[in-house]
């Protein structure tokens, strides 16, 4: 399998899945409290709170992974965006339709469902700043340097004596 030519790649498919793997502890940690305060209640808020906050972050990332098989296209920068704000626009649509569903449910404790949210959000963010700090991403990464310093080379037609005449001067 060659590598991908855009460099975010590698960055995306590894916050995806350590976000994967901190919020399945952090769904056992959320619906453990969640139990505690408010019985199954609570322990299901609380699921639902980290399942919501991973689904939300992990399109965002997805539809740019998805987006990134048309580089290279001629339209590229116009689908990737286009992918983007769609997935942008679905996060839109299922929130409102989540939280309109959940408003009038009985089982749902608001404190534990909101508390699970801001967990699963502050982990995806933490997840992200470590695995930024920890990936080696080049700075400019479709540049080709030049092998030989022009300034080494005696321009064509050139002797070298009209440097050595203007020295004598």
């Amino acid at each position: 399998m060659t590598p991908s030519p855009v460099s975010s790649n590698p960055i995306l498919r590894r916050t995806l899945l350590w976000s994967a793997a901190s919020a399945a502890v952090l769904a056992l940690v959320a619906g453990g409290i969640g139990y505690a305060v408010a019985g199954m209640n609570g322990l299901w808020s609380g699921l639902l709170g980290v399942v919501l906050a991973v689904l939300f972050l992990g399109i965002t990332a997805g539809s740019i992974l998805f987006a990134n098989r048309w580089f290279g296209d001629p339209l590229y920068v116009q689908l990737f965006f286009a992918i983007v704000l769609g997935g942008w626009l679905l996060k839109l649509g299922i929130f409102l339709v989540v939280m309109i569903v959940l408003a009038g449910q009985s089982w749902v404790v608001p404190l534990v469902f909101f508390l699970s949210i801001v967990a699963g959000v502050a982990m995806s963010l933490i997840v992200d700043v470590i695995v930024l700090t920890r990936m080696r991403l080049p700075n400019v990464s479709d540049i080709s340097l030049p092998t030989v310093n022009p300034e080494d080379e005696t321009p064509e037609g050139s002797d070298g004596a009209g440097s050595a005449a203007s020295e004598g001067k």
